[in-house]
């Protein structure tokens, strides 16, 4: 589907506010996601517990700490590996975000609360999917609330700023960046990204719909892609939600999640394309269940890990525990994630191990 061109007027209204773009209503909107629940069990409440196969402190063990967390991103910002994750909790309690920074991938330290509600007045619930970067000297946390099942309700994706990493984050905008559907695409698990020519753009959207839109670069307005429009619908064939991109030797790599997101089917595919727009060639999936290790594998990011000889990446991504049915039980894992000859990912194996520590001045 083809989103509108930007007509004049709205172009015009755009650098005073993002909201004032043209909202493109569908047809009658999908189910919501799933109905709330409580979780129906405590929480990790150890390390131990959390770090279940690690070894003399060599590998990071997964999970990589306790708590029940998911959606994780990984960053490098001022010599520590920060992961940003979703608080997996019921929707009304889901009122914060956290984060936890490590020297070395397997020592985290967590950071309460580098965003949370009272600081964002048209948040209320449901504070999902942070995507951090380090623009000029600050720091930008993108982020979606309150799970908005139509356009005519207040929330969408919204964007903190901190001059720290670990906050606290303070809200940019006053209100949503992008506060409605477009495309049919709910505006939630959002991933900012910059390409090598320095435009920023951000990919996202839910109820099995994907856009990716050009951030202005002070990140309070939209601006227009190459062909007019403002909202370019990028879907693949499987997508639910949690966009994600990397750039590699000159393609792109547009990676999702698929499958239902509390079922064992949860999962990450990827495309390639030649440009940050598509189109991608679908080419498979890269990480998924092991009945022996955990079920519902999805939701990830990738970090690519610089230094001497080949490339190294780590994939985060979040996973359900053996034998626990609860909803909200989610927990963060690390894993290596290689390429073959072909340019193509190698299928990721499941691990209790983790990655090995490595100081986080080799990331980036």
């Amino acid at each position: 589907m083809q989103s509108p061109r930007l007509e004049p007027v709205a172009w015009l209204a755009c650098a005073l506010s993002a909201m004032a773009l043209a909202r493109v209503s569908g047809a009658e909107a999908p189910p919501p996601r799933v109905a709330e629940s409580p979780p129906t069990s405590s929480q990790p409440s150890t390390v131990e517990a959390a770090r279940e196969g690690k070894t003399g402190g060599v590998m990071s063990g997964n999970p990589v700490f306790p708590g029940w967390y998911a959606d994780p991103e990984i960053r490098v910002f001022g010599g520590l590996y920060w992961i940003f994750p979703t608080s997996s909790r019921s929707y009304d309690e889901q009122t914060y975000l956290d984060a936890f920074s490590s020297p070395d991938l397997t020592d985290w330290t967590r950071h309460e609360r580098v965003l949370d509600t009272t600081r964002v007045a048209w948040a209320k619930r449901a504070m999902w999917a942070p995507s951090a970067v380090l623009h000029g000297d600050r720091y930008y946390l993108f982020f979606s609330a309150n799970d908005i099942q139509s356009n005519e309700q207040v929330g969408g994706i919204g964007v903190g700023v901190s001059d720290q990493p670990g906050g606290p984050y303070r809200d940019l905008l006053g209100k949503p960046l992008i506060d409605a559907f477009h495309n049919g695409a709910q505006p939630i698990d959002q991933f900012a990204f910059q390409d090598a020519d320095g435009r920023w753009y951000l990919y996202y959207g839910g109820w099995g719909r994907c856009n990716v839109v050009r951030l202005r670069d002070d990140f309070t307005c939209l601006e227009p892609l190459a062909d007019g429009t403002v909202f370019k619908e990028i879907t693949p064939k499987g997508y639910v939600e949690g966009a994600f991109m990397l750039l590699r030797g000159g393609k792109y790599y547009f990676m999702w999640s698929e499958g239902g997101w509390t079922g064992p089917d949860y999962a990450v595919a990827y495309g390639i394309g030649d440009g940050p727009t598509g189109p991608f060639e679908r080419i498979g999936r890269i990480i998924e269940q092991d009945p022996s290790v955990a079920r519902g594998a999805g939701h990830h990011s990738v970090l690519r890990l610089a230094g001497e000889g080949a490339e190294e990446y780590v994939i985060a991504y979040h996973r359900r525990p053996l034998g626990d049915d609860a909803r909200d039980h989610r927990v963060v894992c690390l894993e290596k994630l290689e390429f073959d000859e072909r340019g193509h990912i190698k299928p990721v194996r499941l691990t209790f191990q983790g990655v090995p520590a490595r100081p986080a001045d080799s990331g980036r």
